[in-house]
């Protein structure tokens, strides 16, 4: 009995405590809330009054900053469009003030080879100098030693190992003419031209090519040899020295600065040349090729080169004393003498080659412009037509036409289309229609009997050529002009127009 009662007794406590509990949390909560409400009323009142604050000053600030714009505005004067900027003006294209030419040359040779310096050098237009081993004798006797280049002696180069035994060691001082060139401080200087006394350059075309190329980087430019096994020996990325080649004038200083050290380097090898191109590799700058320089390593008679010219400006011939007189029947200065005819009347044209057809003959004519017109029996493609005959001998004599670096044709493949060549004899300017007028007269040789029905070349005594200049012929894409054969009613002449290609005109026969 003691126990149950004390049990109820228990269970009425924890009831009334819960009870009390339930009470006090329940009184308590509603305070809470209402708190709570009270401190975000009291927030919200407080950022209401912010806010209000804000958006008025802002608003007022708005205010005034569109009456001072307005006002700003009103007494702002009219705006006038920006002047615009002058264009930059154009760099002065490269003439031949521009250029300064280092030739090597032999006091031995001296008085011989100076006579075709004579021929392209102008004393009033070009810069340069004459490089020679040691003084020569009599220097300034002739009537016309004042058309020459002033004439200076090259630095000693016995400090310097040469160590080949076929060649000689003048090829270390021939090889370092454009350094020295370069330490004379000439001013307003693009390029240097290196060259050999027995080299003819043709300085405008000169000009034409080195105008295209930015002169304030490094440039090395000019062409490898004919000969496959010349470039074998030496290499097809060098330029070859007698044929001419240039160096831009940063260039030309960077090579001064390093070509002593280098030459050093080299003591095995042959010539000037090879040293020039092992320095360039050294400084990292490959051979810019122009087909326009000739190293003519060649014997014989250049009527197949010259003819079939590639279509690029002529810029120089090398090896005169090797090579046959350009022209028959007369020595070498001579020959040259003639040349300057049409080159002072057209230099960008001068050796160009233009092929055409006579229709009712049956006749290929090639015209190589200033120099030589061949008339062929028969129709030859326009594509053989431009390769060179073969009038010339390897530089290596026990060579065949195999070792030749270009593709050749053979003179003539049968005795009846043995061309008939007609040499420059003459040229003319009319300024009043700005022409030229060549004459081009018949080299008779022996020529073989021909069988075939066919009007006979041989009974053509001279071709007239009428052409108009174009000095800014290498401008534009390389293409070859257009001749066409004229009628005419002069007895044993042939009268042909040449000229830019016309539109649809092309070199067929139809």
């Amino acid at each position: 009995m003691i126990v149950k009662n004390n049990s109820k007794v228990e269970e009425n406590l924890l009831w009334d405590q819960t009870i009390k509990n339930h009470f006090s949390v329940s009184s308590t909560f509603p305070k809470l809330v209402v708190s709570s409400i009270f401190i975000i009323s009291i927030l919200c009142i407080f950022h209401t009054l912010i806010f209000s604050n804000a958006s008025t000053n802002s608003s007022s600030n708005q205010e005034l900053n569109i009456i001072r714009t307005v006002r700003v505005i009103e007494k702002e004067p009219e705006i006038t469009p920006p002047v615009p900027s002058p264009k930059p003006t154009p760099p002065e294209k490269t003439t031949l003030h521009h250029i300064v030419f280092g030739i090597a040359a032999s006091s031995d040779l001296w008085d011989h080879r100076k006579q075709y310096i004579k021929l392209w050098w102008k004393p009033q237009q070009l810069r340069g100098v004459v490089w020679l081993d040691k003084p020569v004798e009599n220097n300034g006797t002739d009537d016309d030693d004042h058309l020459l280049p002033p004439l200076k002696i090259s630095a000693d180069t016995s400090k310097f190992k040469y160590r080949n035994r076929k060649g000689h060691r003048s090829a270390i001082r021939i090889s370092r003419v454009v350094s020295e060139t370069l330490q004379l401080g000439l001013e307003d200087v693009r390029w240097f031209v290196m060259g050999d006394d027995d080299t003819y350059f043709v300085p405008e075309n000169l000009v034409r090519v080195l105008s295209k190329y930015n002169h304030n980087q490094y440039y090395y430019i000019g062409s490898s040899s004919e000969s496959h096994l010349q470039n074998l020996d030496f290499s097809y990325g060098m330029a070859y020295g007698g044929g001419g080649f240039a160096i831009s004038y940063p260039l030309a200083k960077a090579l001064a600065k390093m070509q002593d050290r280098c030459i050093q380097r080299y003591p095995k090898l042959y010539g000037s040349d090879d040293r020039i191109h092992a320095c360039m590799a050294e400084l990292g700058v490959p051979l810019t090729k122009e087909p326009g320089f000739h190293q003519y390593d060649v014997y014989g008679s250049l009527l197949g080169l010259l003819a079939a010219h590639p279509v690029a400006p002529l810029v120089s011939i090398h090896h005169l004393d090797v090579v046959d007189p350009i022209f028959p029947n007369v020595n070498r200065v001579q020959a040259l003498r003639r040349l300057k005819v049409p080159i002072n009347l057209d230099s960008a044209g001068a050796m160009q080659q233009s092929i055409c057809y006579d229709k009712t003959r049956s006749w290929t004519i090639s015209v190589s412009w200033g120099y030589a017109v061949q008339i062929f029996r028969g129709i030859f493609s326009a594509r053989e037509m431009e390769m060179p005959a073969r009038t010339y001998l390897n530089w290596h004599r026990r060579a065949d036409y195999t070792a030749f670096s270009f593709n050749t044709r053979p003179f003539t493949r049968h005795v009846c289309q043995k061309p008939f060549v007609f040499y420059l004899s003459n040229a003319l300017y009319n300024k009043k229609i700005n022409q030229t007028a060549s004459e081009y007269v018949q080299h008779r040789d022996s020529t073989p009997e021909c069988h075939w029905k066919m009007p006979d070349p041989s009974r053509i005594d001279r071709v007239e050529v009428y052409k108009k200049p174009d000095p800014n012929l290498w401008d534009k894409s390389p293409r070859r002009s257009c001749c066409r054969v004229l009628p005419t009613r002069k007895k044993g002449t042939m009268v042909i127009d040449v000229g830019v290609c016309g539109e649809d005109e092309v070199i067929e026969l139809q």
